[in-house]
């Protein structure tokens, strides 16, 4: 009995911070309006972040330690809350085969850290630094899911994600090296901007949320939307010559958001062609439907190809893939 007692202590409030996710995972593939939601988490993460950032040396100059602990669980829980929130969206928009994944890979290490809290407790509370990285990177990932919801470009939620996240850590900058809020407020002014570059140039490294695919072949023709005679593995090179191909994909995105988008044919890896397609309009749940054709392939088309559906920033939505046989 007192195994189960002392197993209970420990990890019964992770087992509950599981089961509490996987119920936050239900609510979000039952379609309930999220963006209501990720902005709440974020709010009241951020007012329990900077409150705690303003009072934590005088609580615990003054012996209230279990106020001090209680706020730092509750983040843990909001920490743990948004990052399982938002993990499905970047499911689907992450593709496996591209660096993109290590973008998710982030994040769900990050969720099993939260979510287990004797890992928390060894991992981040003795270092204040990786609680400002959880902080940054969580308020980074579900902005760059909500913003698209209300209508932003993919990219420009990119950019005011990195710059917001950031000075979200304002409170904690100031007093950490008890500056002024002028003071604070420019020196994280400066590491927005930063980040804000950072994000930029390695945006190929981050999936389109909340862009993805929801259906995707490579055919021979098109017809009334459809893909007729989907191709399904290897393709001899005296049938691609005769025919051609067809990449057809339907790409999911929020009501309200337009966004270009272009398929890139790769041959071995090495850019063949690129075409920009008909700008996808969000709201679809089937997604919406575009196409692009090739019937000038090389004389020796045999080996690997992949056709990359990509925003026209350059954020991987997406990849299909075929073989041509000699």
């Amino acid at each position: 009995m007192s195994g189960v007692v002392s197993w209970a202590r420990r990890w019964g409030v992770s087992v509950a911070s599981l089961a509490g996710g996987l119920l936050t995972l239900f609510v979000f593939r039952r379609g309930v309006p999220h963006v209501g939601w990720i902005v709440g988490y974020l709010i009241l993460l951020w007012l329990v972040f900077a409150a705690l950032a303003e009072t934590r040396s005088m609580l615990e100059e003054r012996g209230h330690r279990l106020v001090v602990s209680a706020a730092d669980y509750t983040i843990q829980s909001l920490y743990h809350g948004l990052l399982v929130f938002v993990l499905p969206a970047y499911w689907a928009s992450t593709t496996l085969t591209s660096p993109n994944v290590l973008f998710l890979t982030v994040l769900v290490w990050l969720a099993l850290v939260a979510t287990f809290d004797p890992w928390y407790r060894a991992l981040v509370h003795p270092r204040p630094w990786l609680n400002h990285v959880f902080f940054v990177v969580a308020i980074f990932a579900a902005l760059t899911v909500a913003l698209p919801l209300v209508g932003f470009p993919p990219i420009a939620a990119l950019l005011l994600s990195a710059w917001l996240a950031v000075m979200a850590l304002t409170p904690a900058v100031r007093r950490a090296r008890e500056w002024s809020w002028p003071t604070a407020c420019a020196v994280t002014s400066g590491a927005a901007l930063a980040a804000m570059m950072v994000v930029s140039l390695g945006r190929g490294g981050i999936p389109p949320v909340p862009l993805s695919l929801a259906d995707a072949a490579m055919a021979r023709d098109v017809a009334d939307g459809e893909p007729r005679q989907r191709l399904d593995g290897a393709l001899r090179a005296a049938d691609l010559h005769a025919g051609g191909l067809v990449a057809y994909t339907a790409v999911y995105a929020p009501a309200g958001l337009r966004q270009p988008v272009q398929h890139e044919w790769r041959h071995s890896g090495r850019l063949v062609e690129s075409v920009s397609l008909s700008p996808v309009f969000g709201g679809r749940r089937r997604g919406f439907r575009t196409y692009s054709r090739k019937s000038a392939f090389p004389e020796d088309a045999t080996g690997p190809w992949t056709v990359d559906v990509t925003t026209s920033t350059g954020q991987l939505i997406g990849r299909l893939r075929f073989r041509v046989t000699p």
